[in-house]
């Protein structure tokens, strides 16, 4: 378990201290995931984590706009009253201020509007002060607007027309010790600070508070990456969705061989995520690897018989995303299942991830994860390259990095240290030297969702573990 890991950057040019301590890695979920699923909509009953994946699977039902903004919103609530406490306390941080202009929003903030505010009004001012002794985190907003009764207002323009004024105030009021801001040099996910308004709201601090700010990124990362009970029992289905349409595009409903495109089912995935409401996160890959032909194809080439078919896709559904890879082939007439030689480069892709989820420590970095599972796998003769990342409110999430498709050595990005109660893309790849194919070096990337509850990865909807099968007609 960690003992302690210190971001100790110092902001020099203004002399804000930036000094955030984790004195415990431990999960931050407390309940019971039964008891989290029991508020659930009734058509969106809870699915459990399972390692095992199933080949192409039905649609889950996806929930009316109506009911999903309840639901988004039922989660804050949960993060603010259970997560937020944790974090300040297990940081010794008894203020921190969020503060984001219209059409702006910093990566934090933006994470606390609530489900019928789709950006920041004017500017959104939100604080959070820890009052000591076990009281509840005070919840304030300097703003013009509410956000759905999560926050408490604190703010009578027509008393104080100042806004930076009116902020002023409540911290001297309060007499913080410390007073968190979003700057970093280390993470984008903590430095959402922008200048102007660190100029104005420190214009109106008396001395002896500027003196007190320090960075809020440690915050941020713990805000960003941790996983609550709530959220914990609708991820699986919603990796299910994904992993349904996924099936859906590797099938003959979407691919004829020989006509179809790897740009059409791309286009497809996007015609299809639009049909149901629901928003990619970046622009499906879908990739062909051919016997005789170097790397990956791609655009315009079409799919034939005998191809090797890669897809990257991620969706973004009730604020959480997904990031998937899998494979497929195409048969060719007279075929029933793939080359044995395909089979194994698949085999070889999971006995590497086998390897890396098992060398994932809490408290230690993700750099020494990487170099530990980089050793085991070729200790084994296999031919890996680690590049994994956290998931949640965002695709690429806060966290530390483990490993990068470029560097497969030590990194700053990854210095962070991988904690309990985590969200992670499993995200790798092993190449294989296939014999039907002349030896041809082959690709053969894997990336499934997972939990980390601090001794064990556990995928959310199981992986592949079977090339899927598109027959030639």
């Amino acid at each position: 378990m960690l003992a302690r890991h210190r971001f100790s950057q110092v902001h020099r040019s203004n002399g804000c201290r930036s000094s955030y301590s984790i004195s415990r890695a431990v999960p931050l979920v407390g309940l019971p995931l039964a008891l989290a699923a029991m508020a659930l909509p009734a058509h969106a009953e809870p699915m459990p984590m399972s390692d095992v994946e199933q080949q192409q699977p039905a649609l889950p039902p996806i929930l009316p706009l109506k009911e999903r903004a309840a639901l988004v919103d039922e989660m804050l609530e949960e993060r603010l009253d259970t997560l937020m406490p944790a974090i300040m306390r297990e940081a010794g941080i008894d203020m921190w201020l969020l503060m984001s202009r219209e059409y702006f929003e910093e990566p934090v903030l933006a994470t606390m509007l609530d489900a019928e505010s789709f950006h920041a009004r004017r500017r959104t001012i939100l604080i959070f002060f820890d009052p000591g002794e076990g009281q509840p985190i005070e919840r304030l907003t300097v703003s013009h607007y509410g956000l759905a009764g999560l926050f408490d207002p604190a703010w009578l323009p027509e008393e104080q027309p100042d806004q930076w004024q009116a902020v002023a105030d409540i911290i001297e009021s309060r007499d913080p010790a410390q007073i968190a801001i979003n700057f970093s040099d280390s993470t984008r996910f903590g430095d959402g600070m922008t200048l102007s308004q660190y100029r104005a709201m420190t214009a109106a601090l008396p001395a002896h508070l500027e003196e007190r700010i320090v960075s809020g990124e440690g915050l941020s990362v713990r805000w960003l990456e941790s996983r609550t009970t709530r959220e914990l029992a609708i991820y699986p289905g919603i990796v299910r969705i994904a992993h349904a349409i996924i099936g859906e595009a590797f099938s003959r409903k979407v691919i004829t061989p020989g006509v179809t495109t790897a740009e059409d089912v791309q286009w497809w995935y996007r015609e299809k995520l639009a049909s149901l409401g629901i928003a990619p996160w970046f622009h499906p890959s879908v990739g062909i690897q051919r016997q005789g032909a170097d790397g990956m194809l791609s655009g315009d080439t079409i799919i034939e018989p005998g191809d090797l078919l890669w897809t990257d896709f991620g969706i973004t559904y009730l604020r959480l995303n997904t990031d998937t890879q899998h494979l497929a082939y195409v048969l060719k007439p007279g075929e029933t299942e793939a080359p044995e030689g395909l089979r194994e480069g698949l085999r070889r892709t999971n006995r590497v991830g086998d390897i890396l989820t098992a060398s994932f420590h809490a408290g230690e970095s993700g750099n020494a994860i990487l170099a530990r599972a980089r050793e085991a796998a070729l200790a084994e003769g296999l031919d890996p390259s680690i590049y994994s990342h956290p998931i949640g409110f965002h695709g690429h999430g806060a966290g530390t990095a483990i490993g990068f498709w470029d560097n497969q050595e030590a990194d700053p990005r990854g210095e962070y240290p991988v904690l309990a109660g985590t969200t992670w893309s499993i995200e790798f790849t092993n190449y294989h030297e296939v014999p039907e194919w002349g030896g041809q070096r082959v690709d053969f990337r894997s990336e499934e969702d997972a939990w980390f509850d601090g001794e064990t990865v556990r995928y959310l909807d199981g992986r592949q573990t079977e090339l899927t099968l598109i027959p030639p007609e």
